[in-house]
C-alpha cells in the first residue's frame, strides 16, 4: 500500500517518516558541507547561536537562552567559544551596565555564508540528478512545509524557545 492508498489517518505519520529520513540524509550532507567550510567546524549548538544572532543582532544572554531553550550558563559558554572562533562579540548594553550585547561579527556572517554555499553546492549536485517533475513536486512540497512550520511557529500558544534556530 503506498501513501495515496493508505487511509487518510496514516498519511501524516508517513509524510512525517519519510521527513525524517529526509532529515537525516541532510545532516549527512551538511556534515560535508561543514567539514569542507575553511574555519574549523561547530557544532550544531554553536551553528544555531550563530543563526539566531545573525537574525536578531544585539540580544542578550537570557533572550538567546529563551530563544534556544538553554541555560544561562550553557549560553554563555557556546557563546565563550563562538568569541574565541571570532564568530560572535559581547559588547555593552547602552541600557544596562549589568547587561552584554552579542552580535555576530563580520568573521561569523562569512562562516555562515561559506557554509550556506558549500550545503547549496551539495544538495544542487543531488538534486540535479533529480527527473525535472521530482525537482518541481519536491520545490512545491518544501514551499508547503516552510509555510506550515511558519503558521505553527506563530500561532498562539507556541513559546518562543519552541522555534529552531
Amino acid at each position: 500500500m503506498n501513501a495515496q492508498t493508505a487511509p487518510p489517518s496514516s498519511r501524516p505519520v508517513r509524510a512525517a517518516e519519510a521527513a525524517c529520513e529526509v532529515v537525516e540524509l541532510l545532516e549527512v550532507l551538511w556534515d560535508r558541507g561543514r567539514d569542507a567550510a575553511p574555519v574549523a567546524p561547530v557544532s550544531a549548538s554553536q551553528l544555531r547561536v550563530l543563526y539566531s544572532l545573525e537574525r536578531e543582532q544585539g540580544i542578550n544572554l537570557r533572550t538567546l537562552g529563551e530563544i534556544l531553550g538553554s541555560s544561562p550558563p550553557s549560553v554563555s559558554r557556546l557563546c565563550d567559544r563562538l568569541e574565541a572562533l571570532g564568530f560572535v562579540e559581547r559588547t555593552p548594553s547602552p541600557v544596562s551596565r549589568r547587561e552584554l550585547m552579542l552580535n555576530l561579527t563580520r568573521s561569523g556572517a562569512a562562516y555562515l555564508g561559506e557554509l550556506r554555499v558549500q550545503r547549496e553546492e551539495v544538495l544542487r549536485s543531488v538534486i540535479e540528478n533529480m527527473p525535472p517533475e521530482s525537482r518541481a513536486a519536491l520545490r512545491d512540497g518544501l514551499a508547503a512545509f516552510r509555510d506550515a512550520v511558519e503558521r505553527n511557529a506563530l500561532s498562539p500558544g507556541t513559546r518562543r524557545a519552541d522555534r529552531t534556530a
